[in-house]
């Protein structure tokens, strides 16, 4: 399965969502997440580190632009949004690596982080509020999370 949709009608389902892939997550995967302003990124942010048993409060990395948490994984957690039109080596990539999970928020801001395989999670705020969060996974052990989250 290479493509997915959930819809989520709550802070609290958006966290549960989270926790489930989370759990799911390998080493060395990289999850790209996209959406408007207040969609809930990081709030799945938050629900993916406490599905890897991170106990830390986990807060938007936009001023910083990468947070580290440590759980049963690494968790690299980057927002590029304020990296657009930045061209130069800023070390990222030596965080993408076999010893955690790599989580980027507006990664269309800098698209020389995008790994060839990867799981892209776009959400939409609709009208009523609710969140519709839709995956597509590039690669097989992005292809089997997404099977075990069906």
């Amino acid at each position: 399965m290479n493509k997915l949709n959930v819809i989520s009608k709550s802070s609290d389902e958006t966290h549960d969502l989270g926790e489930k892939i989370g759990k799911l997550s390998q080493a060395g995967m990289v999850i790209l997440l996209d959406g408007d302003l207040g969609a809930g990124k990081t709030c799945l942010t938050q629900g993916i580190a406490k599905g890897l048993g991170i106990t830390r409060s986990v807060t938007s990395p936009t001023f910083t632009i990468q947070k580290i948490y440590h759980g049963r994984l690494l968790l690299n957690h980057i927002d590029a949004y304020r990296l657009e039109g930045i061209h130069q080596d800023l070390g990222f990539d030596e965080y993408m690596n076999d010893e955690g999970l790599t989580v980027i928020e507006w990664s269309n801001f800098s698209p020389e982080l995008v790994p060839d395989e990867r799981l892209t999670i776009s959400i939409t705020l609709l009208e009523n509020g609710d969140r519709n969060f839709s995956f597509e996974a590039i690669g097989k052990q992005y292809e089997d999370l997404l099977e075990a989250l069906a």
